[in-house]
């Protein structure tokens, strides 16, 4: 498994995670089975939320944990806020509470990262700021990111926030492009060119700040890894997979980790399996014309 830099930090991540949400579905037996599935195939990071389960992922994955040999000080976790039912909340007060019930879920003293979760219209960053620093002067968090924002809501919070941005957990996967798509068709008049996002990904590049793709094999109707809806994306991955010693559901995964922005892919499954292959694409060397390829293939067309 390779590691990248998370942000500007010195900490060495898989550039592999295992997002966490679906684990409340599984027994204590079987998700300690994906915990030494994951560090079997070398990941050392670990990605929540407090309302994945409504916070039983988190206390599952606690559990799980003690099941393994796996060490605290040998992972990073990482934990999101400011999702609440029917609103968001970057206030001082949810994001200093949330962070409390997330350190007794996971039963630990501190996490590594902290994301805030979809942007809150009301934000005021200076609240941000204020939680920002009580929680990392009492070490319950070490780093602070963000996932879903855009380049101007994320320089919003560095004007009042002390501490690095290191990571943005964006939605990406070679049949969700929009962020590569704008910059492709740059100064054409295709529909491709819309910035849905407002060139976040190069924002991401010249900032430092870690890509994180989330839902990498999920498409407009669902997972199209070996969906009938799919087969052109499906059939080019295959003719590819050969190539690199693979299976086309690995270079699915390789298609992002071949970006130069070095983004660190968040896995969704809870299947052991599914996670080694996965990971089992970190290393390949894909060709740029491949990358292309896979690109095209997609239903991308170059201008």
């Amino acid at each position: 498994m390779n590691t990248i830099e998370l942000g500007k930090t010195s900490i060495q991540v898989s550039e592999v995670a295992l997002g966490c949400m679906r684990m409340d579905k599984l027994n204590i037996s079987d998700a300690s089975a994906v915990l030494e599935a994951s560090r079997e195939a070398g990941i050392n990071f670990y990605d929540h939320a407090d309302i994945y389960g409504k916070g039983e992922s988190e206390k599952r994955f606690a559990s799980a944990i003690k099941e393994t040999s796996i060490k605290r000080e040998d992972i990073i976790i990482q934990s999101k806020t400011g999702i609440r039912s029917g609103f968001y909340d970057f206030s001082k007060e949810h994001i200093t509470k949330s962070v409390d019930g997330i350190l007794e879920r996971l039963d630990t003293d501190y996490i590594d990262v902290l994301l805030l979760h979809r942007p809150d219209a009301l934000v005021e960053p200076e609240e941000v700021a204020e939680a920002f620093d009580q929680l990392h002067a009492s070490g319950k968090v070490k780093q602070f990111g963000v996932s879903n924002h855009s380049p101007n809501q994320i320089e919003l919070l560095k004007k009042y926030v002390d501490q690095d941005i290191v990571a943005n957990q964006l939605q990406l996967s070679v049949m969700h492009t929009g962020m590569i798509d704008a910059g492709v068709q740059v100064n054409t008049k295709n529909d491709a060119s819309i910035d849905h996002d407002r060139a976040i990904l190069d924002y991401c590049r010249l900032n430092d700040i870690t890509v994180q793709p989330w839902s990498p094999v999920q498409g407009p109707d669902g997972v199209f890894l070996n969906h009938s809806n799919y087969t052109d994306i499906n059939d080019t991955l295959k003719s590819l997979a050969e190539k690199y010693d693979t299976d086309h559901e690995a270079l699915a995964i390789a298609w992002l980790l071949r970006h130069p922005a070095q983004m660190q892919v968040v896995l969704g499954t809870m299947t052991p399996d599914r996670i080694k292959n996965y990971a089992s694409a970190s290393g390949i060397k894909m060709s740029r014309e491949d990358w292309y390829t896979i690109y095209r293939g997609a239903g991308n067309p170059l201008p």
